[in-house]
């Protein structure tokens, strides 16, 4: 099938995109990340995907996203969850309703995402939204199983691909950070850390919002 898959960061696609080649799929990368705050680390984590789909010969779609969008639709009321919460619920369903979307425009067979591969994340709770979404075209791949997750690491040293130290969000950062010094329990995707400290990042920390982020649209072509 030609499969369009949920690209939430580029050490994880690393593996997951493979794993569906390796099924007999034809796969393109789909980066869509409304959530992705700061500016910065957005355009940090799309010139990863492009490494990657470059070195591995995948197409790349780039979805125009909205933060602020983002921030009304899924963030709004629920600032104060915990990570795995109720607005990560939501967020899934945001980015996996894009996904959806772009399946339809453009003739996709199915859908999945990369979620999956992270130990942090539940595949139950993803699975699920992914199938109230369209049990049709929604293909509910765990692929943190046969050591999915090892391997996403393994290519992404191997290709040196940038791993971020937290999972997107200005919320997330949270988990991360006490405050913006050093990191506690770092991720990528809420898996991988970035020798241990967040960087570049453009924080009012006391109220935990970006700059230059809320009122803009991301657009960019494929390259």
């Amino acid at each position: 099938m030609n499969v369009l898959l949920h690209t939430c960061c580029a050490p994880c696609a690393s593996h997951c995109a493979l794993a569906l080649r390796d099924a007999g799929h034809e796969v393109t990368l789909f980066f869509s990340n409304a959530n992705l705050a700061p500016e910065a680390e957005w355009q940090k984590r799309l010139e990863a995907i492009y490494a990657l789909a470059q070195h591995d010969s995948i197409p790349v779609i780039v979805d125009e996203t909205s933060h602020a969008d983002w921030l009304t639709s899924v963030a709004t009321g629920f600032e104060q969850e915990p990570e795995r919460g109720k607005r990560c619920e939501r967020c899934f369903r945001y980015s996996l309703t894009r996904t959806y979307e772009a399946t339809l425009e453009k003739k996709f067979e199915a859908f999945t995402t990369s979620l999956t591969v992270s130990p942090h994340k539940s595949s139950a709770l993803i699975f699920n939204v992914g199938q109230l979404i369209s049990q049709a075209l929604f293909l509910s791949i765990d692929f943190k199983k046969n050591d999915g997750f090892k391997h996403s690491l393994q290519r992404s040293e191997e290709l040196s691909l940038y791993r971020q130290s937290y999972c997107g969000c200005e919320f997330s950062v949270r988990q991360v950070v006490r405050p913006l010094q050093t990191v506690n329990t770092a991720r990528a995707c809420n898996t991988c850390p970035e020798n241990g400290q967040l960087r570049d990042l453009d924080w009012n920390v006391s109220g935990l919002t970006t700059h230059g982020v809320a009122g803009s649209t991301r657009t960019r072509s494929a390259s």
